[in-house]
């Protein structure tokens, strides 16, 4: 039997490569056989869930709640050092340099990942700003909500910070930050289902012992991350009840 895995539609691009290495690693670790299945957004991704497909999932800490409440996932790991932060950002030829001084009616380009777009949307509340009184631009991915920032298109950007600071510097000289947050607590985790708890502890073992070899090494280094750590089932109640409370 075959177990799927699927990541966060908001993964860096230049690291989709990256988790294909740790699928098969983490197969020949563990000596289960596992599918990884990329999803072209949030949606398709969330009905694959609803349909009890996913039996693992790196997953972005809006959908976490569900995916523990609704449908029994525990946590495994979150990557050593990383926090889900949004940035606001403009084009660089834009007067503004504060989030204060937009103004109601300014076209506002995001991308459909939730928790993003919720620190987004607190940050732009100085300027009175709410889903009412600007016109949305949804995008499929951040590349986008820079090239209509670049051409004019929209005023404002929401970004993960990760994907902002991905870009390339000929892109990002041509764009201004307005805030950043500074949450720190909000993470994506890697999160086991049902399937598969009974092998939760082994999951988590090979994961924290990546950096104990060189092959290992080599896997984290294809997903940008330094190490993995354990997230214990309060840690992941308390970030859900974090984003609960932001989203009342």
């Amino acid at each position: 039997m075959s177990f799927l895995f699927t990541v966060s539609p908001d993964f860096t691009p230049d690291h989709l490569s990256g988790w294909y290495i740790f699928n098969t690693w983490l197969q020949k670790q563990t000596g289960v056989a596992i599918h990884l299945e990329m999803y072209n957004g949030f949606n398709a991704q969330r009905e694959a869930i609803s349909q009890d497909k996913v039996n693992l999932i790196y997953a972005n800490p809006y959908d976490a709640a569900m995916l523990v409440r609704e449908k029994g996932f525990l946590p495994l790991a979150k990557p050593v050092g990383e926090s889900d932060e949004a940035i606001i950002a403009v084009s660089a030829s834009n007067p503004v340099s504060d989030a204060a001084e937009l103004t109601p009616g300014i076209r506002l380009a995001f991308t459909d990942d939730p928790d993003v777009k919720m620190m987004g949307m607190i940050m732009l509340e100085p300027g009175d700003l709410d889903v009412g009184n600007m016109q949305s631009m949804p995008c499929d991915a951040y590349v986008q909500v820079a090239k209509h920032l670049l051409r004019g298109e929209a005023d404002v950007g929401i970004f993960l910070a990760e994907a902002y600071d991905g870009l390339s510097e000929m892109i990002k000289k041509q764009l201004k930050i307005l805030v950043r947050s500074q949450i720190s607590v909000i993470h994506h985790s890697l999160m086991i289902g049902p399937g598969l708890l009974d092998k939760r502890e082994q999951f988590q073992q090979c994961l924290l012992g990546m950096t104990g070899d060189e092959k290992g090494r080599g896997v984290l280094e294809s997903l940008g991350f330094r190490a993995w750590e354990k997230v214990d089932d309060e840690e992941m109640e308390f970030m859900i009840d974090l984003m609960d409370t932001l989203t009342l």
